[in-house]
C-alpha cells in the first residue's frame, strides 16, 4: 500500500486544500496519514476538524511515499518548526515527492530545500515570494509548479490541480 503523510497545523490549517489534497491522494491509491505539531485534535480555518495521527517529532519519513505541507494561516508557525524543516528535508533525502501548497512553501524554503528550484506560493504583497527568493528559490507565479520532486501551489483555488498533479507524480 502507497502512503502519504500530509502535515496540517493544529489550529488554522486550510481546510479546502487539505480536503482537495487528501481527494487527490486517495483517488490514487493513498492510504493516508495525517500529522500535526502534537497529535489530537486540529482546527481548520474554515471550521474543519481532522486528527492528527502522530506529532512532528515522531514523524519518520521512510515509511512514506509522500509528503505534503497544507497552508492556512496556521502554517506559519511551521516555518520555524525544527521537526517541519528535519522533514522536508528528510523527503527529498529519502527520495520521497515533496509538496506544499499556499504559504506552507514557506516551510519548504526555510528548510533549505528550495534553492536553486522554480517554486511557487501565495503571495501577500510580495513578502512570500521574497522570502522563497531569499532562500534561492526561483518564484513562478504560477498556480502549481512542478520542479522533480516537488510540487508547490499557491492557494485554495489551485487546491484541485495540486491534489491531483502531487497524487500522480
Amino acid at each position: 500500500m502507497k502512503r502519504a503523510l500530509i502535515i496540517i497545523a493544529q489550529q488554522g490549517y486550510q481546510d479546502k486544500e487539505y480536503a482537495e489534497m487528501r481527494s487527490g491522494l486517495e483517488s490514487g491509491g493513498y492510504e493516508i496519514i495525517v500529522a500535526s505539531i502534537e497529535a489530537g485534535k486540529c482546527a481548520g480555518k474554515f471550521g474543519g476538524l481532522e486528527v492528527a495521527e502522530v506529532a512532528l517529532r515522531d514523524v519518520d519519513v521512510s515509511l512514506f511515499d509522500k509528503v505534503a505541507f497544507i497552508g492556512g494561516p496556521g502554517a506559519v508557525a511551521l516555518a520555524d518548526d525544527e521537526d517541519a524543516k528535519r522533514i522536508a528535508r528528510d523527503t527529498l533525502k529519502f527520495g520521497k515527492k515533496l509538496g506544499a501548497i499556499c504559504i506552507a512553501p514557506t516551510i519548504l524554503a526555510r528548510a533549505g530545500v528550495l534553492k536553486g528550484k522554480r517554486a511557487t506560493v501565495w503571495d501577500s504583497g510580495g513578502a512570500q515570494a521574497q522570502l522563497l527568493q531569499s532562500e534561492g528559490a526561483t518564484y513562478t507565479g504560477e498556480s502549481v509548479t512542478v520542479d522533480g520532486d516537488i510540487v508547490t501551489a499557491n492557494g485554495p483555488q489551485a487546491a484541485e490541480e495540486f491534489g491531483r498533479v502531487f497524487a500522480s507524480l
